[in-house]
């Protein structure tokens, strides 16, 4: 049983040989052809489609770990390789329609099968039923993982390694293309992605020939082990010397994206002709000649001739008068389907004015009762700007009422101030003008 968590799907070797594909009969190579020929696929769908780099690689990384749980006799490459690509662009936050994944397979499949290359109609049942087939299999990706799409790839480590390490500008362009490479193969469900990253490192030095320090080896500093690291090689040379995949029909229900729109839309349907209903009269009618000619060497009288001859003018006076019956009944028909034909269209184009009519009915309403809407909005707004207005008036009125009461309180007081004043002032004079009469009776005694 494999089970998924974040960051911990990795399985081993015997894990890997028994797949379920083996379950259903589909060898080691044939399976591996699949896988690289469905990871062909995601990658050329996601330069089409115009996405970045780590969406091609997260949906790469899903369609192995789906086919190390599913079989490939049960789930057709290209209907997985396009829910992949659909499902990694949503990962990716780069999202595509479901409209633009399944054009862009179609068009793939048209020119991969030497087909000519057509729209697809997507009013079409064809488009239809791709699109469901298409989150159908989004759904079981989903299912198989429990939702769990986390995916390291060894990109990220390559430029840190290769920056400690001070190699060439060079083998960082070589490792890079190499790790691309190294998502068709089963190294991203066999070991981690640091150990992905070492082997691509040491593929490209070797192939550069930049020496790299062993004295203590650089490949401890990155938690790996030279046995990853030379199966990793190992994987990518053995990818290097398989030919070109091509696609292999191992699945019972394959849909094909580029099956003509006919074919799913229209069903032949037999229908017997008019003149199959005739045959029979035919055939009676010649086999009636050849009983009498018989009849006629058989007795060889006259009498049996003549009354040969009569009945085959009574058969032909009836079959005349069937034929012009059956004109008639023909006529007939006709004549009803010429009427019936205008009745339809009437009823066809009273249908039409009903709908438009209701189509009226509905937009008419739907304006009522916008426009009550417009109504009651204009209302509220008046409404509160009046109760805005009224509490202005009232704070007015209260400032008013404080400064009164404010101005009455500094008049009485500057009323009292005035009357002390007043009286001092009062005082003052009756003190002086008692002083200078007492001046002056001073003045007459001493001069008398």
């Amino acid at each position: 049983m494999i089970y998924t968590a974040i960051d911990t799907f990795y399985l081993t070797d015997e894990q890997l040989q028994n797949a379920p594909s083996r379950k259903d009969g589909i060898d080691e190579e044939t399976e591996t052809t699949l896988r690289i020929y469905g990871c062909d696929l995601i990658q050329e769908s996601g330069i089409l489609l115009k996405l970045p780099q780590a969406v091609m690689a997260t949906g790469q990384v899903l369609f192995h770990r789906f086919y190390c749980k599913k079989s490939f006799a049960r789930f057709d490459v290209k209907r997985v390789a396009a829910s992949c690509v659909w499902l990694a662009s949503k990962l990716e936050e780069s999202p595509r329609k479901a409209r633009q994944i399944l054009i862009v397979f179609h068009r793939m499949e048209c020119r991969r099968e030497n087909l000519p290359i057509g729209h697809l109609d997507l009013y079409s049942k064809k488009y239809a039923e791709l699109k469901m087939d298409l989150i159908r299999t989004e759904r079981h990706l989903l299912k198989e993982m429990g939702f769990i799409c986390h995916v390291e790839h060894p990109h990220k480590f390559i430029s840190n390694y290769l920056a400690t390490l001070e190699t060439p500008a060079e083998l960082r362009q070589e490792a890079w293309n190499l790790a691309n490479d190294s998502l068709r193969t089963t190294l991203c469900v066999r070991f981690k992605s640091e150990v992905v990253a070492c082997g691509v490192v040491y593929a490209a030095a070797r192939r550069f020939q930049v020496p790299l320090p062993e004295n203590p080896p650089w490949w401890k500093a990155f938690d790996a082990e030279k046995s990853g690291i030379d199966e990793v090689c190992r994987v990518l040379a053995h990818l290097y010397s398989r030919p070109k995949a091509k696609y292999m029909l191992v699945c019972k229900d394959a849909v094909s994206f580029a099956s003509s729109n006919k074919s799913w839309d229209s069903q032949s349907q037999s229908v017997p002709k008019e003149g199959s209903l005739s045959t029979p009269l035919a055939n009676n009618d010649t086999v009636t000649p050849k009983t009498a000619s018989a009849n006629a060497e058989s007795s060889g009288s006259k009498e049996t001739l003549l009354k040969q001859a009569l009945d085959k003018l009574k058969e032909s006076k009836k079959s005349d008068d069937d034929s012009k019956n059956a004109l008639s009944e023909g006529e007939g028909r006709d004549d009803t389907g010429s009427r019936s034909k205008p009745d339809h269209r009437t009823e066809a184009s009273g249908e039409r004015s009903r709908d438009r009519e209701r189509e009226k009915e509905r937009e008419s309403r739907d304006r009522d009762r916008q426009k009550s809407r417009d109504r009651e909005r204009r209302r509220d707004s008046d409404r509160e700007r009046d109760r805005d207005e009224t509490e202005r008036d009232r704070d007015k009125l209260k400032e008013r009422s404080h400064r009164s009461k404010d101005k009455a309180k500094d008049s009485g007081g500057h009323s009292d101030k005035s009357r002390h004043h007043s009286s001092r002032d009062r005082d003052r004079d009756y003190h002086t003008s008692y002083s200078s009469r007492e001046k002056d009776r001073h003045r007459h005694h001493s001069y008398a």
